[in-house]
This record gives structure tokens, C-alpha cells and sequence, in this order.
């Protein structure tokens, strides 16, 4: 095992190590750490130093003493938990030379690397959005709701966002914004019901600022979903305390979380008061671009306190839905004789009690809370609330929820050997999944997956085309939810019906935007930040996003062979669906089919240049996909019952004059491809000019968002070949090479050899990634093309995305769900090769180079398969015997005989 070793000194680092091939020699380099930078700077410089060299683990030899971390340092007056640090920066353990001593190297290593793998930690106090992205990827959850993993004593300010949201809890709200009526549905903040905080000797109570606070630590267990905030406190009083509060998600009785909130003085006896809220005075003010908008959401209709019990009731302000959240407070400082003060102003509900308190002595308050809406709960939501919290404490949820969380790391987990961060980030998105939406909860639920789950208010709380990148990993590891999101989509049917016809098509057009009720709620003007200004806002011509529920369908079928769902609900969908495409293309004179008037993935481009209609002609993607959904109704005919068929059809109203069209536009689609073989983005896309990026870049820097700053130059990205993600090889993701280009031979389009790299080289060029989503198809593009250093450079970067907030503040606003369920499926699909796409899984495995093993199940047709994968061999075993194929081979599997071949 090879290490290097770190002193600090008072402003510089001296690293030792033994070089290669030496016994006694230590080499020494000493790093002076500039004052006037972050210190995080001056670690880079250790990366810099040590280039070339594959260490094993790092010790820090003098570490400040702290019990929440072993490798906080200070130097130049500024402190970092070092060992978070280097463990991103060289992807190994670090721990204290003290912790090697006490507990042996090896094992002080290996306790460190598990840890880390399944700790999600920050250390110190941030501001502004960087603690509200903090906030979000602390949050708690259990599919009914998410808890922003705020600071318990914290309101919402500029610095501090404690939100809290139920799945599909929706309300709209008219505002006047120049001189027009704006209306806007968003996912509702509910009150806020987790406020703790504390005073000393009857003083004002604590509240979050830098000045009282001398250390945070924040660390979420991944593996039991407990959420743990240390804080060492510093009154300008002079008095000392360490605050621990411990939050935890009830995944089984999933209206419930609780609160264990530990005070200990340090340095002082006297009187500490604990004060507890329902605070009710809350508003959607997540997103700064959304404040000029009304938020306040709902109308508080009763409060109640009685002794350590709070409730508060609420209704929202037009949907007019229900809710009560009720609160109940236990510990050994409340006795019979315990006086808890009460008072309710302005919505917000407060409790507090007062006791002795002894240096040293730490003192135990438990919080749980419960909450119910008309959504979800029949009858008195009030007693329900009661009877929620007459069985809710911490430590009876931590251990019930023990199985739960053990269930979905056997079932769902992704193990990766030989990269520390990617397991860890790896298991954050995980662990977000499930906190997004739960196979417990959401079968009681009338809800799917918002864009940003269920952790901010960006994009409203809206359910998008996201569910693309979300719902394939639940289908192949809980199937049954993957039903259930899929129900929220089959419940809005008839919504999407209307929608379509409102625009004079036929079948069914789902929203772009869709929240409570499935009608469209994409606005029509958008705000620039860049220009300050509203923009139009064409968005709703996305109509792919029919497309993407209609793949959902179909995957989820064709992994499952659930017929049942099929026949009640799924080919119903996959039909309407079907129907509005076939209404919306028209054939051209040269015998081929437009489809007009819409959107692609890019998002850039909303409508040709100077041009009087919205939307675009021939967007690639689209009609791909639509070619596809043709030819894959066609298949889905031939394998299901002709009864069963007939019954659905008769219903939705189609025949067979409707089966020729649908076989005839499935052939006869219209893509502009140029004679080199690139994959016009859309039609008349070759003739727009190109941007010149560089220019861009000098001027402006990050240009990812360059349609911002051209609407802001008095300019459009209409007219520019610029792209902000995948869009004309989009297809390539949802799908196997193999399908797409069948695809295109299905259309008449012979295509030369290397055409995908060229249409990649060509496309890359014009893209900025404006949204996390690009690198995730870039990457799986990159590794079809055998360019496997450029996937993993893509994947890695949409790894890191929220956990670094690459885009400057959007995670603050909810995590970005798509990007972490579209991870996942890229280290399933692409970096193990495991392939859903066929009737039996094909196995074609391409591990980056420093993963030395990747190991995961999967659910398919009925068959549990667990893959254990390395470099040289491929491992699989099954619970039923099953067929598979392994670079292009045929195998059969039966459970006492795993499959076991060098890879």
C-alpha cells in the first residue's frame, strides 16, 4: 500500500513520500499556501506536485481535533476538512495519522473508504446558492414529500431555504406582469414544520449566522437516509454549545419524519429554552427568476396547540387541496411541571420550554412530524395527523426503515471497485431516486417524477420529458413503481386528448409542462436573466415529450411482459399517441411526410428566422422516434392476442385505413441529410451560418447558456447552427445503433460508413451543453463511436454535475433527476453492456480503465440477473433459468449454474 503524508504548518503544507523503487528514502516538498486565495487553490497544488503518482491513501499527520471529522486543518486562518478534499481531488481515503496508530493502517484506510463511499458530507458554512444546492442534495424523502436538508434554526433568506413539497400537491396563481395576466401552476412549499432552535438564560432565540457559528459539519448516511448536522455554537455572550440534529424520512409510514435534536453546553449552567414552529408564513421563493411572481400558495384555516402537540391546517388558494401538519415534542427536560409556552402571529406556531442545563450534559428533544392532504387521505385530516404521530419517533423510524433501505441497496445498488467518487456520487443519485419516488408511497399517490424532484421549485415542480433518463433504472429494478409513475401519465389521457384537439389533431398530445391536472403549463413568455427581460417562449412545441412517454411504455413492457398493463392501459396510450403524429404529418410533393411546427431537444432553436409561425420542419428527432413508434406498434400487433388488440383499437377508434397510414408515414418520413451523411438537425438547418464560439468564450466565458446572451445582444439563436444539447442524435440514447439505423433504412436514407462520427464531430462543434443532459447522450455517442476516453469525460462531468452545481446555481433549485437517473442507466448500459433493447439481454461490457470491477442486478422479464464484471471475466448469475448473449453469443443460465467467462 503506498501513502503520502501531510503536515500542516502555519501557511504551507509539507507532503512526504517514499519514491518508486526506494526502502529508506523519504522525499519532502513543501507547498506555501498563498493567503489570498481559497484554500481549496492551494490544494490543487498538491495535485500538481504529486502528478504521475498512483497513491493508495493519504495521511494527514497534525489534523485539528474534531469528533464529526479526522482531517479537518487550518492554515493561513482558514480550515477545510481536508480529507474531503483530497478524496475528490486523487479519488482516495484520507485519514489522521492518530486514527493509523490507534486502528492499524490497513484497517484505518478501509474504514475511511467505506465511509466515504457512503457519505454524502460538507464541512463549514456557505452562502447564498451554493448552501442551497447543499440544501438540495441533503434532502430528505420518501415520495410523498422531500425536506430540504436546511438548517433546523434557519428561515428562509437569502442564505437558507428550508422547503418542503408532496408529490403532486399543485396550485395556480394569477399575476399581473406587464400589463398581462400570467398564470402559474407550481409544486406548492408547504409550511415549514422542522424548525428547532434554542436560547440561553431567556436571550433571543439562535438563528443561522456566521458570527454565532465556529463549525458545521452536515453528513447524510446514504445507507440509512439519515441526515446528521453537527454545529459547534459561539454566542457573542461568550457561551458555548454543540447542537447535533438528526433528521430521518419514515419510507414506511411515509407521512412521517422525525427530529433528534441533542444540546450540549460546553462551557456554561444556566437556563437553555427550546423553541419549536410550524411556521406557515412560507412562499415558493426558491428560484429568483420566479419572485416577480405571486407565491403565496395557500390559506392557513386553523391552529391548534395543546401542550407538546402543534397542528396547523392549511388549504391551497384554487386547487383547493387540504392539508394539516401536525408536530409533537418528548423529552426528558418535559415533565408534568414543564410550562410549554405557546403562541401563534402572523401563521407561524410556536412552542417553547425552558430547563437547567449542566456543562457538559448533553440533552435529548425529539421532534416528529406528520402530514396528511385530501390528496392522498380520506376523512379528518386532522386525526389522521393524530394518529400518524401517536407511533412516530427517530430511533422506531431509523430501525423500521432499516429494511427498506437495505432492500433497495441489495436490489438497486451499483458497485463500482477502483473509483471512490464515482461510487459515491454513483449511490447519491441512487439514493435521490428513492427519495424522488418510492415503490411504498406512490402507490397511494396520483403523481410521477418532477424535473427536480422533490427538492426545490425550479421548472415548477413540473413532470417533463425527464422521465426518459428516470424511469428506465426504476423498470429495471422496481418495475412496480415504473407502473405506477407510468399511471400518473394514463390518468392525464383524456387531458392529453383535449389538449390535442384544442390544436385541431387528433389522438393525444401530452404536455411539454404537466402538473396537477395533465393540461399544458409551459408559459409563453420566458425571463432572461441575462437581459432582464421576458422573452417568448415557444417551449410547448416540444411535442417529443409524447415520445418519450411512449418509449416509457414500451420499455417498461418489453422488460416486464406485463401484459395486463398493456392491454388496460398501456397500448391505449402508445395508440392516442400514435394517432396525433399521424394527424400531424402531411405529405409533400415529393411523396415524403412533414411534420411542422415543432421543437427538438435543443431547445436553442424555436422557429425559423424571420419567420411568422412558430416551430420547426423535419426535427430529426422526432421523426425518428415517430418512425420508430410506428414500426414498434406494428411488432406489439403481431405478438399480442388479436382479441386484446381489437378491444383497444375499437376503443381509441382506429382501423385498418388508420394501420396503412401509420405504416406509410413509418416509411415515408422526411429527415435533410447532406451528402456527407450528417443528420440535419432540422430542415433548412445547413443554412443558417455557425457561431463563432471562440469569440463568444473571450467575451463572455461560460457560453453554455449563448441563447441568453444573443437574446440579450438584440440577436436569436434561431439563426446560428448552435445547439444546446443532443438533439439530431438524440435517438442514438434511448436506443440501440442497431434500431436506428434500421430506422433510417426503414425511411430510404442509405447511409455511408463512419457516418455516426462524422454527425458527432459535426455536432460537438455546435453544442454548449446548456443542459446537464448533453454530456449524458455525448458520452453514450462517444462510446458507440469507440472514443472511450472522450465518454468517460462526458460521463464524469455529468456525474459531478450537482454535486459541483456545474451550471452556477441551478442545484440550488432541485437536483437535476434526469441527469442522475441517466448515470445510472450509462454505467448499466454502457459501461457494463448489459443491453434491454432485444428479447433477451446482451452483454458487451466496457469498463473505464481505473474501474477494476462493476457489479449490479437487473430485472428483466421476470428473470433477477446479478452482473459481476471485470477486466478479464464476466460473471452472472439468475434466479430462473434464462437466456442470454454475451458479445454476440448465446448462453443459457440456470440458477445452480452461474456464467463465468473471461471478458
Amino acid at each position: 500500500m503506498r501513502t503520502f503524508s501531510v503536515r500542516v504548518l502555519d501557511d504551507a503544507f509539507e507532503l512526504s513520500y517514499v519514491p518508486n523503487g526506494k526502502t529508506n528514502a523519504t522525499k519532502t516538498i513543501t507547498i506555501v499556501c498563498d493567503p489570498d486565495v481559497p484554500i481549496g487553490e492551494n490544494l490543487e497544488k498538491i495535485r500538481e506536485k504529486l502528478a504521475g503518482i498512483d497513491f493508495d491513501a493519504a495521511l494527514i499527520e497534525n489534523p485539528l481535533e474534531y469528533d464529526f471529522s479526522d482531517t479537518i486543518i487550518g492554515v493561513n486562518h482558514q480550515r477545510i476538512d481536508m480529507g474531503l478534499a483530497l478524496s475528490n481531488m486523487l479519488n482516495i481515503p484520507v485519514v489522521s495519522q492518530e486514527t493509523a496508530n490507534r486502528n492499524g493502517l490497513a484497517e484505518a484506510i478501509e474504514n475511511k473508504r467505506q465511509y466515504n463511499q457512503w457519505h454524502l458530507d460538507y464541512y463549514g458554512e456557505y452562502a447564498a446558492k451554493r448552501n442551497y444546492g447543499q440544501e438540495a442534495m441533503l434532502t430528505i424523502g420518501n415520495g410523498y414529500y422531500g425536506l430540504r436538508g436546511a438548517y433546523l434554526a434557519a428561515n428562509a433568506d437569502v442564505d437558507n431555504y428550508p422547503g418542503m413539497y408532496v408529490a403532486g400537491l399543485y396550485n395556480q396563481l394569477t399575476t399581473k406582469i406587464n400589463g398581462r395576466d400570467v398564470v402559474n401552476e407550481d409544486l406548492v412549499n408547504l409550511p415549514n414544520a422542522q424548525y428547532l432552535s434554542f436560547s440561553i438564560d431567556h436571550q433571543e432565540p439562535f438563528s443561522v449566522k456566521k458570527e454565532n457559528i465556529s463549525d458545521i459539519y452536515r453528513s447524510l448516511d446514504l445507507h440509512t437516509g439519515v441526515l446528521t448536522t453537527t454545529m459547534l455554537v459561539s454566542l457573542p455572550t461568550g457561551h458555548l454549545l454543540k447542537i447535533c440534529a438528526q433528521r430521518v424520512a419514515d419510507m414506511n409510514q411515509w407521512h412521517r419524519f422525525a427530529i433528534r435534536y441533542e444540546i450540549t453546553p460546553m462551557n456554561f449552567e444556566g437556563t437553555v429554552t427550546v423553541f419549536s414552529r410550524i411556521d406557515g408564513s412560507v412562499t415558493n421563493a426558491n428560484v429568483d427568476r420566479y419572485k416577480s411572481f405571486d407565491g403565496r400558495h395557500f390559506d392557513v384555516t386553523e391552529t391548534t396547540i395543546n401542550g407538546s402537540d402543534a397542528m396547523l391546517s392549511g388549504q391551497t388558494k384554487t386547487s383547493k387541496v387540504a392539508f394539516s401538519i401536525g408536530s409533537r415534542l418528548s423529552s426528558q427536560e418535559i415533565t408534568p411541571s414543564t410550562k410549554i409556552n405557546e403562541s401563534v402571529t402572523d401563521d407561524v406556531l410556536e412552542q417553547n420550554f425552558s430547563f437547567q442545563a449542566q456543562t457538559g450534559t448533553t440533552y435529548v428533544i425529539e421532534k416528529a412530524v406528520a402530514i396528511n392532504t385530501s390528496l392522498e387521505t380520506k376523512g379528518d385530516l386532522n386525526n389522521a395527523v393524530t394518529s400518524e404521530l401517536d407511533d412516530a419517533n427517530f430511533s422506531g423510524i431509523v430501525q423500521q426503515n432499516a429494511s427498506f433501505w437495505n432492500e433497495v441497496w441489495q436490489d438497486s445498488d451499483i458497485q463500482i471497485d477502483g473509483d471512490l467518487t464515482a461510487q459515491k456520487l454513483t449511490r447519491v443519485n441512487i439514493y435521490h431516486l428513492f427519495v424522488s419516488a418510492s415503490p411504498i408511497s406512490n402507490p397511494h399517490l396520483d403523481a410521477s417524477v418532477g424535473a427536480r424532484g422533490l427538492h426545490g421549485e425550479a421548472y415548477r415542480g413540473h413532470v417533463f420529458w425527464d422521465e426518459l433518463f428516470i424511469l428506465p433504472y426504476y423498470t429495471l429494478h422496481t418495475p412496480s413503481l415504473t407502473r405506477q409513475l407510468l399511471m400518473y401519465r394514463y390518468k392525464r389521457l383524456d387531458a392529453a386528448k383535449q389538449n390535442a384537439a384544442a390544436e385541431h389533431y387528433d389522438g393525444a398530445m401530452y404536455p411539454w409542462q404537466s402538473a396537477q391536472f395533465g393540461d399544458e403549463q409551459s408559459q409563453l413568455l420566458h425571463f432572461n436573466p441575462d437581459s432582464g427581460k421576458f422573452d417568448p417562449d415557444n417551449s410547448r412545441l416540444q411535442r417529443h415529450v409524447s415520445l418519450a412517454i411512449a418509449y416509457n411504455v414500451w420499455l417498461y413492457y418489453h422488460s416486464t411482459n406485463d401484459t395486463e398493463f398493456m392491454t388496460k392501459y398501456g397500448l391505449e396510450m402508445l395508440l392516442e399517441i400514435a394517432h396525433f403524429w399521424s394527424s400531424k404529418a402531411v405529405k409533400n410533393d415529393n411523396g415524403r411526410y412533414d411534420i411542422k411546427n415543432v421543437m427538438g431537444p435543443d431547445e436553442f432553436h424555436e422557429n425559423y428566422p424571420n419567420a411568422d409561425e412558430p416551430g420547426l420542419t423535419e426535427n430529426a428527432y422526432t421523426n425518428i422516434m415517430v418512425s420508430w413508434l410506428f414500426t414498434t406498434l406494428a411488432n406489439i400487433h403481431k405478438a399480442m392476442p388479436a382479441k386484446d388488440w381489437s378491444t383497444v383499437t375499437t376503443k381509441v377508434g382506429l382501423n385498418d385505413d388508420d394501420f396503412n397510414r401509420f405504416d406509410d408515414i413509418a416509411h415515408h418520413l422526411a429527415l435533410d441529410i447532406n451528402k456527407d451523411g450528417i443528420i440535419g438537425q432540422f430542415a433548412g438547418y445547413f443554412k443558417l451560418p455557425t457561431l463563432d464560439f471562440e469569440k463568444y468564450r473571450k467575451k463572455y466565458g461560460n457560453i453554455s447558456r449563448v441563447d441568453r446572451l444573443l437574446k440579450a445582444e438584440g440577436k436569436s439563436p434561431d439563426s446560428y447552427q448552435v445547439a444546446k444539447q443532443a438533439d439530431a442524435l438524440m435517438a442514438y440514447y434511448n436506443l440501440s445503433f442497431n434500431t436506428i439505423d434500421n430506422v433510417l433504412k426503414t425511411l430510404g436514407y442509405k447511409m455511408p460508413s463512419e457516418y455516426l462520427t462524422k454527425n458527432i464531430e459535426y455536432y460537438l462543434a455546435r453544442t454548449t451543453h446548456g443542459s446537464t443532459l448533453s454530456r449524458i447522450v455525448y458520452s453514450e455517442l462517444s462510446l458507440i463511436d469507440g472514443n472511450m476516453d472522450q465518454s468517460f469525460a462526458f460521463f464524469n462531468t455529468a456525474l459531478r454535475s450537482d454535486y459541483y452545481d456545474i451550471q452556477g446555481g441551478t442545484t440550488a433549485e432541485g437536483i437535476h433527476l434526469g441527469v442522475m437517473g441517466a448515470v445510472l442507466m450509462l454505467e448499466l448500459r454502457n459501461y457494463g453492456g448489459v443491453n434491454e433493447f432485444e428479447s433477451e439481454l446482451a452483454v458487451d461490457p466496457h469498463l473505464p480503465e481505473d474501474w477494476h470491477r462493476l457489479a449490479f442486478s437487473e430485472r428483466f422479464k421476470g428473470v433477477l440477473y446479478k452482473f459481476d464484471l471485470t477486466h478479464t471475466s464476466i460473471h452472472v448469475t439468475v434466479d430462473k433459468p434464462a437466456k442470454l448473449t454475451v458479445r454476440g453469443q448465446e448462453f443459457s443460465v440456470a440458477p445452480d449454474k452461474p456464467l463465468q467467462l473471461k471478458n
